[in-house]
Protein backbone atom coordinates (compact mmCIF):
# COMPACT_ATOMS: atom_id res chain seq x y z
CA UNK A 1 0.00 0.00 0.00
CA UNK A 2 1.40 3.39 -1.23
CA UNK A 3 1.29 5.66 1.79
CA UNK A 4 2.63 9.54 2.11
CA UNK A 5 3.52 11.38 5.29
CA UNK A 6 3.76 15.05 5.12
CA UNK A 7 5.90 16.78 7.67
CA UNK A 8 7.24 20.14 8.67
CA UNK A 9 3.92 22.32 8.50
CA UNK A 10 3.44 25.24 11.30
CA UNK A 11 2.82 28.41 12.29
CA UNK A 12 5.79 31.41 11.25
CA UNK A 13 6.02 35.01 10.33
CA UNK A 14 6.27 36.43 7.12
CA UNK A 15 9.84 36.39 5.88
CA UNK A 16 10.69 33.32 7.63
CA UNK A 17 11.44 29.91 5.72
CA UNK A 18 9.80 26.32 6.36
CA UNK A 19 10.99 22.90 4.97
CA UNK A 20 8.44 20.51 4.55
CA UNK A 21 9.12 16.94 3.91
CA UNK A 22 6.99 13.83 2.44
CA UNK A 23 8.10 10.37 3.21
CA UNK A 24 6.99 7.74 0.68
CA UNK A 25 6.60 3.92 0.85
CA UNK A 26 5.11 0.91 -0.48
CA UNK A 27 6.30 1.23 -4.14
CA UNK A 28 9.65 2.15 -5.42
CA UNK A 29 10.09 5.59 -4.70
CA UNK A 30 12.20 6.46 -7.38
CA UNK A 31 10.06 5.14 -10.19
CA UNK A 32 7.40 8.33 -10.04
CA UNK A 33 7.42 11.60 -10.39
CA UNK A 34 6.18 13.94 -6.84
CA UNK A 35 4.60 17.09 -6.76
CA UNK A 36 3.45 19.74 -4.04
CA UNK A 37 0.50 21.07 -4.13
CA UNK A 38 -1.67 23.62 -1.71
CA UNK A 39 -5.02 24.59 -0.56
CA UNK A 40 -6.12 27.74 1.07
CA UNK A 41 -9.92 28.17 2.92
CA UNK A 42 -12.36 28.68 0.60
CA UNK A 43 -10.04 28.35 -2.35
CA UNK A 44 -9.44 25.40 -5.28
CA UNK A 45 -6.14 22.92 -4.83
CA UNK A 46 -3.34 24.20 -6.84
CA UNK A 47 -0.48 23.46 -7.79
CA UNK A 48 3.23 24.22 -6.07
CA UNK A 49 5.81 22.29 -7.55
CA UNK A 50 6.77 19.13 -9.05
CA UNK A 51 10.23 16.88 -9.95
CA UNK A 52 10.90 14.01 -11.95
CA UNK A 53 11.74 10.86 -10.98
CA UNK A 54 15.39 11.30 -11.09
CA UNK A 55 15.36 14.85 -9.52
CA UNK A 56 16.63 16.17 -12.57
CA UNK A 57 14.04 18.08 -13.90
CA UNK A 58 11.62 20.02 -11.71
CA UNK A 59 8.26 22.36 -12.37
CA UNK A 60 7.20 25.53 -10.35
CA UNK A 61 4.08 27.48 -10.29
CA UNK A 62 4.88 30.85 -11.97
CA UNK A 63 4.16 32.73 -8.79
CA UNK A 64 6.24 30.42 -7.04
CA UNK A 65 9.61 30.46 -8.64
CA UNK A 66 12.20 31.95 -6.78
CA UNK A 67 11.25 31.35 -3.45
CA UNK A 68 10.43 27.99 -3.05
CA UNK A 69 12.25 24.98 -3.97
CA UNK A 70 11.41 21.49 -4.37
CA UNK A 71 14.06 18.38 -4.18
CA UNK A 72 13.90 14.90 -3.67
CA UNK A 73 16.39 11.88 -1.96
CA UNK A 74 15.65 8.59 -3.27
CA UNK A 75 17.51 6.93 -0.91
CA UNK A 76 15.23 8.08 1.69
CA UNK A 77 12.24 7.75 0.02
CA UNK A 78 11.27 11.85 0.45
CA UNK A 79 10.69 14.32 -1.33
CA UNK A 80 11.34 17.99 0.03
CA UNK A 81 9.68 21.19 -0.60
CA UNK A 82 12.12 24.21 0.80
CA UNK A 83 10.13 27.59 1.22
CA UNK A 84 11.81 31.04 1.95
CA UNK A 85 10.63 34.67 2.24
CA UNK A 86 7.48 33.15 3.42
CA UNK A 87 3.75 35.72 3.23
CA UNK A 88 0.63 35.36 3.97
CA UNK A 89 -0.91 34.38 1.28
CA UNK A 90 0.79 31.17 1.20
CA UNK A 91 -0.99 29.77 4.44
CA UNK A 92 -2.48 26.42 3.24
CA UNK A 93 -2.61 22.83 3.85
CA UNK A 94 -0.10 21.24 1.90
CA UNK A 95 -0.10 18.11 0.23
CA UNK A 96 2.35 15.80 -1.26
CA UNK A 97 1.29 13.21 -3.76
CA UNK A 98 2.77 11.19 -5.92
CA UNK A 99 2.18 10.86 -9.99
CA UNK A 100 0.50 8.13 -12.09
CA UNK A 101 3.63 5.45 -13.27
CA UNK A 102 3.91 6.52 -16.27
CA UNK A 103 4.47 10.36 -15.58
CA UNK A 104 7.59 9.47 -13.64
CA UNK A 105 9.88 11.40 -16.52
CA UNK A 106 8.09 13.94 -15.85
CA UNK A 107 6.81 16.77 -13.76
CA UNK A 108 2.93 17.17 -13.96
CA UNK A 109 0.97 20.03 -12.92
CA UNK A 110 -2.53 18.75 -12.84
CA UNK A 111 -4.42 16.93 -10.09
CA UNK A 112 -5.47 13.69 -12.36
CA UNK A 113 -2.01 13.22 -13.06
CA UNK A 114 -1.45 11.59 -9.22
CA UNK A 115 -2.73 8.87 -7.98
CA UNK A 116 -1.16 9.19 -4.30
CA UNK A 117 -2.29 11.86 -1.68
CA UNK A 118 -0.64 12.48 2.03
CA UNK A 119 -3.15 13.81 4.50
CA UNK A 120 -1.67 17.24 4.48
CA UNK A 121 0.34 19.50 6.54
CA UNK A 122 -0.63 23.02 7.57
CA UNK A 123 1.41 25.79 6.87
CA UNK A 124 0.14 29.60 8.76
CA UNK A 125 2.30 32.36 8.13
CA UNK A 126 1.33 35.55 10.06
CA UNK A 127 1.69 39.20 8.91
Amino acid sequence: QVQLVESGGGLVQAGDSLRLSCAGSGRTFSRDAMGWFRQAPGKEREFVAAINRSGLSKSYADSLKGRFTISRDNAKNTVYLQMNSLKPEDTAVYYCARARPEKGWGTPARSDEYEYWGQGTQVTVSS
